[in-house]
């Protein structure tokens, strides 16, 4: 375990989430030693997945892959393989089932209506009720998609994510909701669309391949003695924490999970099934099997439950209002004089997709390889 204290790298990296590794295999594939440190027991990040039942579960939430990046695709493609998995979620509201995102599958049903000329007329009706500009999410919704799309499908979900009523969230958080008068159930717009035959941890564990991987290190414990190890870091963890939250925290928006395995088959018929009922305090659930299409005798899923943020919980969703981008910019005026390299998701404070991630990181590796 400790072997690797009495060796110099040419490259430490902090985190073994997608975007850490996909530096190190490019550092790798350059010809470079690379260190990496992971702070939890598993490698991978969020994107981590476990074996339960013969089911690829997926630890941290739905990851599926999509992107229309084909120097992208064609980078994860080359090194796994992936299957045709399409995300085609499906909202329970009161129990009425309804397809996401929104199109003409939903509008039939929630309007009793067969073309998409009727649909147009009964939302733009609907959407009529807010005039000038909105004050609110509440508004901006429905300025969007009219009352009855926001109410069964919007709004509570939206409270559960963000901890709050709708009205008193700030209009900006949703600036558009997609809206489609198709009958296709495809969420993603993108070209491409997948995931992991034999699921996220088996392409973080290509990406390592040729570094020194160690989990269980905490990095922040003893930054001195492990920059001493390489010639350059790079540095994935949340930027604040970097600094002992010497500016104090950024906020952001946690998730728990409440994973059970279930004796059937097959529980809700999809991958991923929205609760959009305030009442109800999870989110979603997952079924993960249907993500590779599975046909094992039993079954796992996943609850979500959204949360506040803090210290020692796992951070999800940045927080991007005005007074945390500002703190975020201060601790960036720090990170600039530190001689550490500061990339990803949590150092950048900033949601990435996993396309977005890998191109991140392709970038960088480019400038400092």
């Amino acid at each position: 375990m400790s072997d690797f204290l009495n060796k110099h790298y040419d490259l430490l990296v902090i985190g073994s989430g997608l975007f850490g590794a996909t530096i190190t295999h490019e550092a790798v594939k350059s010809g470079k030693s690379v260190l990496v440190l992971e702070k939890r027991d598993h490698i991978g990040g969020n994107i981590y997945t476990e074996k339960v039942e013969e089911i690829d579960v997926h630890k941290y939430g739905a990851h599926i892959f999509h992107t229309s990046n084909k120097e992208v695709w064609d980078y994860v493609t080359d090194l796994v393989p992936f299957n045709n998995f399409i995300n085609s979620p499906v909202a329970n509201y009161k129990g009425e089932m309804y397809n996401m995102p929104f199109n003409m599958n939903t509008f039939s049903k929630m309007f009793n209506i067969s073309t998409p000329a009727q649909a147009k007329a009964v939302i733009d009706k609907e959407r009529k009720e807010i005039n000038g500009e909105p004050k609110n999410l509440e508004e901006q919704a429905i300025s969007l998609v009219g009352r009855t799309i926001y109410t069964k499908l919007v709004k509570g979900y939206t409270e559960k994510q963000w901890g709050r009523d709708c009205k008193e969230l700030p209009a900006f958080i949703i600036k558009r909701l997609p809206v489609r008068f198709t009958y296709d159930n495809n969420y993603f717009n993108d070209k491409y669309q997948g995931i992991p035959e034999n699921g996220y941890t088996d392409l973080i564990e290509k990406l390592l391949e040729g570094s020194t991987v160690v989990t269980g290190v905490n990095f922040l414990s003893d930054k001195a003695k492990y920059f001493t190890l390489a010639d350059k870091c790079v540095y994935t963890g949340p930027i604040d924490e970097f600094f002992a939250y010497s500016m104090g925290k950024l906020e952001y928006r946690s998730l728990k999970f409440e994973t059970e395995i279930l004796n059937e088959e097959n529980h809700q018929g999809v991958a991923v099934v929205n609760y959009t009922e305030r009442e109800i305090p999870y989110t979603r659930i997952i079924e993960h099997k249907h993500f590779n299409f599975g046909t094992q005798p039993k079954t796992v899923i996943t609850r979500e439950y959204p949360t506040d943020w803090e210290e020692g919980m796992e951070p999800y969703y940045p927080i991007n209002n005005e007074k945390n981008q500002r703190l975020y910019e201060e601790y960036e005026k720090l990170a600039e004089k530190e001689g550490v390299i500061f990339g990803g998701r949590l150092a950048s404070y900033k949601y990435y997709d996993m396309d977005d991630t890998i191109e991140a990181a392709l970038k960088l590796a480019k400038e400092i390889l």
